[in-house]
């Protein structure tokens, strides 16, 4: 079949269109799921497939096209295809979060991240891999498989939400739901070349704050366009939600088309914050490339170091709350639960309530003193979106016999960077400014602003993208 589409169109494009009637939502399902039967034996993006139920989907958003008196009036992705990571809940289909052990029996309702998804006119794709409760930065498991990276299949595309980047990236979907409680948005971005906006502790609520509000959802995209747009979608306020602020006065997608401000303050954080780590060149690349790219735009460089707290002090407040990650999950074999989630279990559960809520205490203490200095010296911090370029798949299996928390603690250099940033809860976003001439391989850099300034990383990410323009790079699979 002759594909009615460019399967690399951005979503907001791909919207324009089928509100145009260029294009009907059943044709645009169908090419993704004939995407999907050709590449995902290669890559396993997809965990769970429902294929009746996206033609479902899509013919009844086909039918609202012709019954619609103005198809302004649709919702803005209306008939555009999104798949959803396997740790949220969609009704009627299972969750596993990753897991052997999990519970397999259909969800009865849906998160309420899918349903805002869902009132924006999106059809749901099918289930995304991840990696057992979303713990680690690569999805290898007894459950779910193997994720590959499209531009190197022996590479992981990274994770948590490795399904995610690998279907985006390689075509299988125009975006996709992700979520983020250590990097699991911004180190798949980076892998695979993608754009990924973890936002401010809060903004996007679901049905439970999730490990404190370390972890949040959002979106992997191709186009810092797509991104705001879907942003706008998220960031509804929830009156059901323990908190939630008021809906942004403005879009996302409206601020984006805004350039920044002149003159802003742009720190930089180039060693891993936690020692014994080591920068590769080629993300150190991306880093320099953007600061000479904003400089020449007008803003300014500062030597402002930032307030860091002792790297074993910041580690031990990160883990006593994401030794707790797996809490909730509904197990119907606990006994298959993967070594180093067991062992995270057990770790939690050694300490008493009395001592988790001092920890928790702690790590806003420290997230306080990192986030002054975005009051007192910074407007935005360049980092690294990881130490190193995605790692060859089975990678953290030396040593994973003698000490379950192999797996976690290979993961240091994929999200030593990122995971700094769920603490503080600040917004962050990934984006590939960078190629690798020597691997071929997409490279990160991540932008982290004050919090509520996704505005502010939108429209600086936007100076890149146009600058830098990726759109048109694709990788080997896909």
């Amino acid at each position: 079949m002759r594909h009615p589409i460019d399967p690399f169109t951005p979503a907001v494009e791909l919207a324009a269109a089928i509100r145009r009637k260029e294009v009907s939502p059943v044709e645009v399902a169908d090419s993704y799921l004939e995407r999907m039967d050709e590449l995902d034996p290669r890559l396993n993006a997809f965990c769970h497939r429902a294929d009746h139920d996206v033609r479902k989907a899509a013919s009844a958003a086909a039918d609202a096209v012709v019954r619609a008196a103005s198809t302004e009036d649709l919702p803005p992705f209306h008939g555009v295809p999104l798949p959803i990571k396997d740790l949220l809940d969609v009704a009627g289909w299972p969750t596993t979060h990753g897991s052997a052990g999990a519970d397999r029996a259909p969800a009865g309702v849906s998160d309420p991240v899918v349903q805002r998804f869902v009132d924006a006119g999106f059809v749901l794709l099918g289930k995304t891999t991840t990696s057992e409760f979303g713990t680690v930065s690569f999805t290898e498991s007894e459950a779910l498989g193997i994720s590959r990276n499209p531009w190197d299949p022996d590479r992981t595309p990274g994770g948590s939400s490795s399904g995610a980047g690998a279907a985006v990236a390689a075509g299988m979907a125009p975006l996709a739901h992700a979520a983020d409680g250590g990097g699991s948005i911004r180190v798949p971005a980076s892998c695979t070349g993608l754009v990924g906006l973890k936002p401010t502790r809060g903004l996007v609520t679901n049905v439970a704050v999730d490990s404190e509000g370390l972890a949040t959802n959002g979106v992997l995209t191709r186009s810092v366009a797509d991104t705001a747009a879907t942003l706008d979608v998220l960031a509804r306020h929830d009156p059901a939600a323990w908190w939630s602020p008021p809906t942004p006065r403005r879009s996302f997608a409206d601020a984006m088309t805004t350039a920044p401000p002149r003159g802003l303050r742009i720190g930089v954080l180039l060693a891993p914050p936690i020692d014994g780590l080591n920068v590769d060149p080629a993300c150190a690349a991306a880093v320099d490339k953007t600061l000479r790219t904003l400089e020449s735009a007008g803003h300014h460089i500062v030597d402002v170091p930032l307030p860091l707290p002792p790297a074993e002090e910041l580690v031990a407040a990160f883990t006593t709350i994401w030794n707790v990650g797996g809490a909730g999950v509904a197990l119907a074999d606990p006994d298959r639960v993967e070594p180093h989630n067991r062992a995270l279990r057990e770790a939690a559960r050694a300490i008493d309530s009395w001592t988790y809520a001092e920890g928790v205490q702690k790590t806003q203490r420290l997230s306080r003193r990192i986030v002054e200095a975005f009051v007192t010296s910074y407007d935005l911090l360049v980092t690294p979106t990881m130490a190193c370029l995605p790692p060859p798949v089975g990678f953290w299996r030396t040593g994973a016999d003698n000490d379950p928390l192999t797996p976690l603690l290979k993961s240091y250099p994929l999200a030593v960077f990122t995971s700094l940033f769920n603490v503080t809860g600040q917004p962050a976003i990934s984006v590939p400014v960078h190629h690798d001439d020597a691997t071929g391989l997409p490279v990160g850099v991540q932008l982290v602003a004050a919090p509520w300034r996704e505005d502010l990383l939108l429209q600086v990410a936007r100076t890149l993208e146009l600058a830098h323009p990726w759109a048109d790079r694709r990788p080997a699979v896909g």
